[in-house]
Formats: C-alpha cells, structure tokens, sequence
C-alpha cells in the first residue's frame, strides 16, 4: 500500500533530532510525588485514601462510580502527608501527595491477570477499566469507555496512532522501536475486547525505522497491517488518521464509532499488554523532554506525579533562562505558569523554549488570503469563526461549524498575518458548549 493521507494540513519543521535516536531512561526515584485526581476527561476522582496512610506501588487512590471516569493509583510506596488542591497543567486540582519511602512495594494487586486467548472481553475491559488507563496521546479519554460503544455503533476497525505528528516528540517513536511486542499485545487485546477483526497501525514515513519494525513485530499477525502516512501535520488527529487508513469520514459532530472505527495510541496499546502481562496500573509513561531551553534533552520513563523541575533538573537542567515551558507539542499543547506541577498520564512531552523562541509576533488585521480555509483538516473556515468570537457572536459562530475544529492549530501556524484564530476559536467553543450545558 502506498502513502495514505488527508485533505489540508501543514508541514511545521519536525524538530525531532536531539531525541529521536536517544534510547528511552528510566527516570531517577521521585521523593516526593504529588497525583491529580483527576488526570482525565470525565468525571475526578474521589480520595480513598488520608493524610498519614500508608500507600503502595499501584495502590488505588482515587476513584468515582461515574462510567466516564477512570481511577488514579499510587507510582510509590510511603506515606500520604496531604491531600488538598494543587496548581497541576490543567489548573487546581485535588492531589494526592506522597512522600517515598524508597522501597516501590508492591500492592497486593499488582500481579498477572492472565493470558488474552483466557480472558472473555468484559474481562479484558475490566482490567483495562481498574488500570485507570487513558488515552495517552494527549487528549486523555478512558479507554475502557472506548472500547464499549453502545450496541447502534457497530465497530468492525481498531486504527492505532503510531503518526507522532507533533514537533519535537519522540515517545511514540521510540516505544515503538524498543518496545513493539507490547503494543501489537496491547492491540490485539483491544481487538477481542471489541469483537474487531481489523486493525490498523499509522506511522509517517519520516519514521521508516519504526514502519520496519512494527511491520516484522506483526508479520504473523493476518489482521494487523502496519501502513505508512505521509509526514504532515495533523496526520494523528482522530477523524484524518480515519479517513488516510480507511476513506471513511467522520460525519460533523460525529464520533469515530458513527463510522465503526475506534482509535488508540500506541502508548495506550503498550499500557493495556503491561496492565494485564503484569497487573501494574497506568502509573509511568515515556515522555520527551526537549527544546533548545534543556541542555540535555532526553526519553523519559517517567512517574506520574514527578514535577516537572525535577524532571528537568534530570536532563542537565535549563539552558539559561526559560522564555517557555509548554506541556505536550508545540501545536496542541499547554504553556505552563510554573515547573512545580506534576507530570500526568498525558505528560507526553515538555518543552522548554528560550525566550527568543518563546516571543509571539504582533498579529495583523486579516488580508482574506484564505490560507486557513485551505488547509484547515476539518474543512472549516477559520478566519470567520475567529472574527465572530472577537466580536462575542458565538451564535453566528457556531453556525459555521466552530464545535467541528479540532484545534490542531493549522490555521494558526500557516496565517501570514499571525492572527490569535485558534485561540479565539477556542473561546468560542468553551462559550458554545456551556450554553448548551445551561440550556440541558
């Protein structure tokens, strides 16, 4: 098969060099760990645990009843010394704070749950469910929400993101070239969770050493094609990494299930093999540490809730001073007010900018150019849902699509005129939605 891709999109430069051929390392010992409750989309969690009780490795610490929601466990052993609201990326938070004891003992229910060819499909997405695994390619939804689609929904493709698209990460990239048993394990799991017979891996094609290698990890596999994508930016959103593997398109407003598919990262694949090889929880992850702001960037094998200094500090420590620090890509991700927040299970990569990168032009008035109706993925017309969210008109706003952008942040990138469109889009749509929230 040759190149598969999508209509749009943009070719930001990839900035992958300093990490992409350095080996993934385990992370030095957190001595003090500080875990949000709430690390994904859907309903936080509730603590189960007080101040002065001792914890374990992969002991649950947080959970809710809600169905959209998944639990938070302990990445040490030691003692809980608070639990209150704490600054993490998305804002205050209610955290768990833990001070290691150094020893990692492991909770009693850390152990094997056995074999896929032995475990029925609602126990496959129970263990999934009790990992408290998410989404790990930013967005962060429960998986095990994922893979239950109502009965109206027939899946028939699972399509796992391997694209990495981003500038600067590398996590994906170098999971898949050190660790491809686990995420072909992880998919097939998915697979029988699901009653899916087709599954599909994307990778770009500046990544020919992972193509190769995940495509010999699955050559026995008849189910499992390996296809490459052609390198361009947002190649790993939902709906046009759909559209590159299977033509099919995602209907507005629709969600991926409307068309049979189910997308995953490769993390996600990689957790699951893990959650059920070894019974250990979603409670480390690979992140790249990167930017001409660190002096040695670096793949992470990260605890989650490790703070961000600390992490940084382990990477030779900032390169002068840090004009900014942005957690994830530099199209999608958040630009952070402090390195004391911790790391999460969507802690895919941090950036550190120097000031001279970090300074934003002043933005123009628009010149109707049309560039960002061009190349917008979702094929939507920017420059006219930003002008009318300046202007505080989200009504007309959402008349044109604005709930369709995926905030990839093309539009952005490619406008001549550096005007704010994705973040006044962005505005509008938080306004949309809480309308429609009140209005329920």
């Amino acid at each position: 098969m040759g190149l598969l891709s999508f209509r749009g999109g943009v070719h930001p430069p990839h900035f992958k060099e300093p990490t992409e051929r350095v080996k993934i390392e385990k992370a030095n010992e957190p001595k003090v760990v500080t875990i949000p409750l709430s690390q994904h989309i859907g309903a936080p969690c509730k603590p189960l645990v007080k101040k002065g009780d001792k914890v374990k490795v992969g002991q649950k610490i947080g959970e809710t009843d809600s169905f959209v929601s998944a639990p938070v466990h302990s990445s040490v052993s030691g003692e809980v010394k608070e639990v209150k609201e704490k600054l993490t990326p998305s804002g205050e938070v209610l955290c768990v704070v833990i001070e290691s004891d150094g020893l990692n003992e492991l909770h009693e229910s850390v152990v094997p749950k056995g074999d896929i060819e032995n475990l029925s499909p609602d126990e496959i997405k129970n263990i999934i469910k009790e990992a408290g695994i998410v989404g790990m390619g930013g967005a962060g939804f429960p998986t095990h929400v994922k893979l239950s689609p109502p009965p109206e929904n027939k899946v028939d493709t699972i399509i796992l993101n391997g694209a990495e698209c981003e500038p600067y990460l590398t996590a994906d990239h170098r999971l898949m070239l050190e660790n491809p048993g686990d995420i072909i394990y992880g998919l097939k799991a998915m697979m029988k969770a699901t009653g899916v017979d087709k599954a599909y891996i994307g990778i770009e094609d500046n990544k020919p050493d992972a193509i190769k290698i995940m495509s010999e990890a699955a050559k026995d596999e008849q189910n499992i094609e390996v296809v490459g994508l052609k390198t361009k930016y947002p190649q790993g959103a939902e709906k046009q990494l759909i559209y590159a593997c299977t033509r099919r398109e995602v209907p507005s407003g629709g969600l991926p299930m409307a068309v049979g598919v189910i997308v995953n990262n490769v993390g996600t694949a990689a957790a699951i093999a893990n959650a059920i090889k070894t019974g250990m929880p979603l409670i480390e992850r690979i992140c790249t540490i990167t930017g001409k702001g660190v002096k040695e960037p670096k793949n992470l094998l990260i605890k989650v809730g490790t703070s961000f200094k600390e992490i940084i500090e382990q990477c030779g420590g900032y390169n002068g001073k840090p004009g900014k620090i942005i957690m994830g890509g530099p199209m999608m991700g958040l630009a952070q007010y402090s390195d004391e927040i911790p790391a999460v299970k969507t802690t895919s990569g941090i950036l550190i900018f120097t000031p001279e990168e970090a300074r934003l032009p002043k933005p123009k008035p628009c010149i109707k150019c049309g560039k960002c109706v061009e190349i917008c993925p979702a094929f939507l017309q920017p420059l006219y849902i930003s002008a009318y969210s300046l202007n505080n008109m989200h009504e007309t706003a959402e008349k044109y699509n604005a709930l369709d952008c995926i905030e990839c942040g093309s539009c952005s990138f490619i406008c001549p005129s550096k005007r704010p469109l994705l973040q006044s889009i962005r505005v509008s749509k938080r306004e949309i939605l809480a309308k429609k929230r009140k209005t329920k």
